[in-house]
């Protein structure tokens, strides 16, 4: 292995990892989704996950690394997480974890189409191309669902590609203003967000009065009254908030390392762990729809990523994607 190889092979390996604890993340929500609404699972995540990454912060330089001259960069950024993290884990209630992962992947995608509005890149006709097959990948996973009518998801299975709209936008964002935190300080203004928003859920929501009979699952997930944790429950939410903390340092380190063309096709391990935990955890198995369209969609980001690669100039840097779980 030679030197210039190793950084990008270390950000690979912060890559998979990345993935990894992150479908680990999304198994403890769902599995926890039937006893506590999610913004107290968020609130005590986050709780946690704050220290762990005030611990990451002290090692990489301290206190001093969490001033900025752009704190409303931060707040904009902060919101954004915090609608995709809310949007995708409410589809994760009713749909397969593998399902919800697969719409999600159409993110890289909208962080393409945005970058013309507002970074001014030029696009051309080719990842047009796959933009556009990308989004006819998201449509045939969508389609059995919306056939349904009123017997399928209806707006749940809009959520993921809600989620994807938002986490594109904040990366587009923090791209244009030129975000340069050090990864521990990243995921602390993150956490932060998490924790203010869940606190103003509580005081709206969270004894529960806009909860009935009628109320959807992933309405209820939302909109649950918040309750004193059972004792057994303890471990598995201390872990969501290890989790926290750990995946927002391991992907900031996965493009720090490594060009975003080489690290960001790894992000698609995650549809594998997904399937693995669906399956063995909660009996799911996707459609046959989803495995075809998540191959559109997959196939279509990894030319994109590789094209833009092949665009960039020598010595300019590639921008920092956040992961919004």
């Amino acid at each position: 292995m030679t030197s210039a190889n190793s950084p990008s092979r270390l950000g690979i390996a912060c890559m998979i990892a990345g993935m990894f604890f992150i479908s680990v993340n999304d198994m403890l929500i769902k599995s926890l989704s039937g006893d506590y609404p999610l913004h107290e699972l968020v609130f005590l995540r986050s709780g946690i996950g704050i220290f762990v990454s005030f611990t990451l912060l002290q090692m990489e330089g301290g206190l001093k690394l969490l001033r900025t001259g752009k704190p409303l960069l931060h707040i904009t950024r902060g919101l954004l997480i915090v609608f995709a993290n809310s949007a995708i884990y409410a589809a994760i209630v009713a749909m397969p974890l593998a399902t919800v992962n697969a719409l999600y992947f159409v993110a890289p995608l909208f962080v393409t189409l945005l970058s013309i509005p507002i970074l001014g890149e030029h696009v051309g006709a080719r990842r047009f191309a796959a933009i556009g097959l990308g989004f006819g990948g998201v449509m045939l996973m969508m389609a059995p669902q919306l056939a349904k009518g009123d017997q399928g998801l209806g707006w749940v299975v809009i959520l993921p590609v809600l989620a994807a709209g938002g986490y594109a936008l904040m990366s587009v964002l923090t791209r244009k203003l030129g975000e340069t935190s050090r990864a521990s300080a990243l995921a602390i203004h993150m956490q932060f967000a998490f924790i203010v928003v869940s606190i103003l859920m509580y005081f709206i929501a969270g004894d529960g009065r806009y909860v009935d009979a009628g109320t959807s699952d992933s309405l209820r997930f939302l909109l649950r009254e918040w309750v004193w944790p059972e004792r057994g429950d303890l471990l598995p939410i201390a872990g969501l908030g290890a989790l926290s903390g750990i995946v927002g340092y391991l992907m900031s380190q996965a493009y720090r390392l490594s060009r975003a063309s080489v690290v960001a096709p790894f992000e698609y391990v995650l549809l594998i762990f997904s399937l693995f935990w669906g399956w063995t955890i909660f009996g799911e198995w996707p459609e046959n729809t989803v495995f075809i369209g998540a191959a559109i969609v997959i196939g279509s980001g990894i030319f994109v990523f590789l094209r833009e690669g092949q665009m960039r100039t020598v010595g300019r840097v590639e921008a920092v994607p956040d992961r919004a779980r």
